[in-house]
Formats: structure tokens, sequence, C-alpha cells
């Protein structure tokens, strides 16, 4: 059976993919952005602040999806976090004009049992990363975790002590 893929078309380099966490500045359905196993990282060379030498459309990164959170740039997107993560080459894999697409394993031209997964740098593992760029506001907090339990945001309450 076919795991579920979101793909995600950037001019970002692997080093800041990396840095942070997984690709970020999404666009997407959480929730359905989070059942996936995988996330695809195709390059988008025609970019004008392009940051990497890789072929337009082809994935140079997929990574083992563990989270989707709020992003730290710009505010009202989202970060998909990594577990693990492969650096690969597979040319011209990117289909549409959607920056994110959602798909299966079976929709592209490798096998993913094939590929060498590494752990995440330490510094970049988990949402402690995510939350020492700029943090985050009561409001994206109540977002947060109105997406996650599935209730409105007004029906949070968050408590701060000091």
């Amino acid at each position: 059976m076919a795991d579920n893929v979101v793909s995600v078309f950037t001019f970002k380099s692997a080093e800041m993919i990396l840095q942070v966490g997984g690709p970020q500045a999404c666009t997407l359905d959480r929730v359905r952005a989070k059942a996936c196993k995988y996330a695809v990282v195709c390059r988008n060379a025609p970019y004008p602040d392009v940051d990497g030498p890789e072929t337009h459309g082809s994935v140079f990164m997929i990574g083992k999806v563990s989270d989707v959170v709020p992003s730290t740039e710009p505010e009202g997107r989202w970060l998909i976090l990594f577990s693990e993560y492969a650096l690969c080459n597979f040319g011209d894999q990117w289909e549409g004009r959607n920056p994110v697409r959602f798909r299966t394993t079976d929709d592209y031209d490798f096998d993913f049992k094939d590929l060498e997964f590494q752990p995440m740098p330490e510094a970049s593992a988990g949402e402690a990363a995510t939350l020492k760029g700029r943090g985050l506001t009561i409001a994206e907090a109540k977002a947060g975790l109105s997406l996650t339990f599935g209730v409105d945001p007004s029906a949070i309450e968050i408590t701060i002590r000091a």
C-alpha cells in the first residue's frame, strides 16, 4: 500500500531546511500534511533568490514527517518538521503550479525504501528549534492548540506564571 506524501516546491537550500527542522513558509492543510509519512522537497530553480544548485523540479531532499507546526516565517504558514531526512537527486519530479501537492509514494519513479535516512541534526530536532526563532504569540499558540485538539481557539485558555 502506498504511503501519503506532501510535496513542496522551494528555493531554499538543504542546509537552511536542516537548520530550521524542515521546509517552512508552507500554506497547507495541517491535518492532511501531518498524516503524511514523507515530505518530498523539490527545487524551484527560476526563483530570483534560489539557494541551491539543483535543476528545476528535481527532488533534493526527502524527510519523514514528525509534525507540522506554525512557521517561524511568515506568520500564518506552516513548518513541516522532519524526524529523519535523506539527501538525493531525482530529476524532473515536480508537476503543477501550486507550491504544495499531496501525492502518494506510487506517484514517484523511485523507491522510498531505497533511501538512506539520517536523523535530523541535534540543533534542529523538534519544536524547540522552531521556538528559538521569534517565539509564539498567544494567538498562534491558541491556533496551533485548536488544530491539535479539534476545538475553537476561543475555547482555549492560556495561563502564564512568572
